[in-house]
């Protein structure tokens, strides 16, 4: 834009119109500017202001001409179309785009030179320190996880905060930045934080050392009575109605409200928070908690919903807040549980009771783990036949809510993968392994502090070998769907995987499902310096999300020739109708049990309370209002009987397809 000076005529109707400089020359105007809306004002230091042209419609139908009402600006520059008014102290050191409309608030600043929020140091996991991440703008939840947990390998660590810290240095600056068409209103105490494009800030009550990086697609709020210091806030989040919150990045799409406060924390795409507390918490991708009761401290979580009252205790009087727990990818907590740290609680598991003997039920997943009387019990594989877990993996990728069409965490929603399946015949060896340690006829069986019994372990090893089934059929009828084979020969080679990689231990880096070997590749181009800016981690990680299901495909080949012992190079067209069989009888099996779950949803005993005045007929009818269908209509037992149907047509078609093979 290019400016001029103040003629003399301009400045006598500032003055005429309560307004003083320090030094008049130092204000500078666009060419087309009038001093006609600028009222009460006061300018110290370097001004740019550009013109004051349009109104801006309120709430309530109110129109507001742009302009500078009673305020006091120094070295600041304002954009077009702009209107600040009523300023209780005075906005300082910062460049405010065009379009933006700032009312009643107390003070904006940038005080010397700052980072906003950029190189914070939050201490999640421990307290104590020792895990510390460096948040920054563009901060995904795989590297967060790297900084967190792969302390074992300072070289990566001390590359990693060089990157972050060069990236720091970039974006530190003596000036702040309000971005274009931003609303503040109505707000307190604001120092040194950036304010990106369409944000909107009404009624905080202080921000301190943050940048909110929202943009036009993916604007961000910040609501009633916030107080935020040392943060990062991403497009698309909210964070309302009292949140209180120091040293945290909070990513994109999350949402924090109803009187949340966390501390030295880390969320990432879609968390929710609210009413309760967080203290060193991982937020992996979609970890939510609603309840005003619930504490999560010092734990990772991931795809995590925590019932109200839930707690975790990482204190044991000893040396200090020091320990620390991990609820892999799924794992939810029942109502007033708690679990004492150092714990790890397997993918997809479900928490009920009071569990104090430090359980690591990592290669156990899907299972329920309770407390009775003291005594901890697991129930290996329990979570396969919930209709809970279908309709938690169903609803995440539906509420996924980034707009923002540059995504910052690679979130990977598949409920069976590698990952877990590996878990799963890890699963398999130990309770077989119990078996032959304390025969088959025991009633329980002792693992890690707790109590696994005879009938739970043997549907445990039934249920678990149906969903490797499943998987594993899956994966190859995929494959031959791609293949596109004129023979049967062609098929074989077809089945031959495309490369190593993907055939050894997976990892769930935060939500991105990746071969383990490709992690540590990664991790040494990055102490090698081969990989030495935010944006080429960020690059590799892309390249191992978009490949996914190539990886997938070379782990599943080697699975089913070690669980199988089945080569697909070699197979026979009888072997592969086999396992097509034994596919198709496993889903149909295991979307029995989730039929059988979801009936007992209506049940007469879950009818309880409906129809009040009324007998069975009238309970049955009040409940089907209220629930809006009948058991057979109900839109997931629906759901569950086209699966069947489809699947089975999967498998005619896979079938008939191999048959007229040459």
């Amino acid at each position: 834009m290019n400016y001029r000076n103040l003629t003399a005529d301009e400045i006598r109707q500032l003055q005429a119109q309560a307004c003083l400089a320090s030094d008049w020359t130092k204000v500078l105007v666009a060419e087309r500017f009038t001093p006609d809306y600028i009222i009460s004002t006061r300018f110290y230091g370097d001004i740019r202001l550009g013109v004051f042209e349009s109104e801006f419609e309120l709430a309530g139908g109110i129109r507001k001409h742009a302009g500078l009402y009673h305020t006091t600006l120094s070295n600041v520059e304002i954009g077009d179309n702009c209107c600040i008014e009523n300023v209780k102290n005075y906005i300082a050191n910062y460049r405010i785009g065009h379009d933006t409309f700032i009312e009643n608030v107390d003070i904006i600043l940038t005080d010397g030179v700052s980072s906003f929020g950029n190189g914070v140091e939050v201490a999640v996991l421990n307290e104590t320190g020792g895990r510390e991440v460096m948040i920054y703008d563009r901060l995904s939840a795989h590297e967060a996880y790297m900084m967190a947990l792969y302390r074992h390998k300072p070289e990566l660590i001390a590359r990693m905060r060089e990157i972050i810290g060069a990236y720091t240095a970039q974006v530190s600056s003596a000036v702040g930045v309000i971005g274009d068409h931003v609303t503040i209103a109505d707000s307190g105490y604001i120092k040194n934080v950036k304010v990106s494009e369409y944000t909107k800030i009404e009624g905080a009550s202080r921000l301190k050392n943050g940048s909110i990086n929202g943009n036009k697609t993916a604007p961000v709020h910040i609501g009633v009575n916030v107080i935020g210091d040392d943060f990062i806030i991403c497009s698309g989040s909210r964070v309302e109605d009292g949140v209180t919150f120091s040293r945290c990045f909070i990513g994109q799409s999350c949402r924090l409200g109803h009187g949340y406060s966390a501390s030295d924390s880390l969320f990432f795409a879609n968390c929710q928070g609210e009413n309760g507390e967080a203290c060193a918490i991982f937020a992996g991708p979609y970890t939510v908690t609603h309840h005003k009761s619930t504490l999560l401290i010092s734990g990772m979580f991931s795809f995590m919903n925590a019932g109200s009252g839930s707690n975790q205790s990482n204190h044991m009087y000893k040396l200090g807040p020091i320990h620390q727990g991990i609820m892999e990818r799924g794992a939810k907590t029942a109502s007033d549980s708690y679990i004492l740290w150092p714990a790890k609680i397997g993918a997809f598991s479900l928490v009920m009771g009071r569990h104090v003997a430090h359980q690591d039920t990592s290669n156990l997943p899907f299972s329920y783990i309770i407390e009775q009387k003291g005594t901890t019990y697991i129930v290996p594989a329990a979570n396969l036949k919930s209709v809970g877990t279908i309709r938690d993996s169903k609803k995440w990728p539906k509420r996924d809510g980034r707009q923002d069409p540059e995504k910052l965490d690679l979130v990977n929603f598949n409920l069976l993968s590698p990952y877990t399946m590996q878990k799963v015949l890890h699963g398999i060896d130990i309770l077989k392994g119990l078996q032959d340690a304390s025969g088959k006829l025991s009633e329980e069986y002792a693992f890690q502090s707790g109590i696994i019994k005879r009938s739970a372990l043997e549907n445990g090893l039934r249920y678990y070998n149906l969903v490797l089934d499943k998987f594993l059929g899956n994966s190859i009828i995929s494959r031959i769907q791609k293949s596109g084979a004129g023979s049967f020969a062609e098929l074989q080679a077809a089945f031959a995987p495309d490369s190593e990689t993907g055939t050894g231990n997976w990892v769930d880096v935060a939500g991105l499902l990746a071969p383990q070997d490709s992690i540590k590749a990664l991790i040494r181009d990055i102490i090698a310096g081969t990989v030495d800016s935010t944006a080429g981690i960020a690059a590799r990680l892309a390249d191992l999300h978009a490949n996914y299901y190539d990886y997938e495909w070379n782990w599943a080949y080697g699975a089913i020739r070690d669980h199988y012992g089945i080569d697909l190079c070699d197979v026979s067209p009888e072997t592969l109708h086999g396992l097509l069989r034994r596919w198709r009888d496993s889903v149909i099996a295991m979307d029995e049990m989730l039929y059988d779950d979801a009936r007992k949803e209506f049940s007469l005993s879950f009818m309880t309370g409906f129809g009040v005045d009324g007998g069975q007929t009238t309970m049955r009818r009040d409940f089907e209002q209220v629930r809006g269908s009948s058991f057979e209509n109900d839109p997931f037992v629906m759901s569950i009987k086209d699966h069947i149907t489809a699947k089975t047509a999967l498998y005619a078609t896979v079938t008939s397809l191999l048959d007229n093979l040459e």
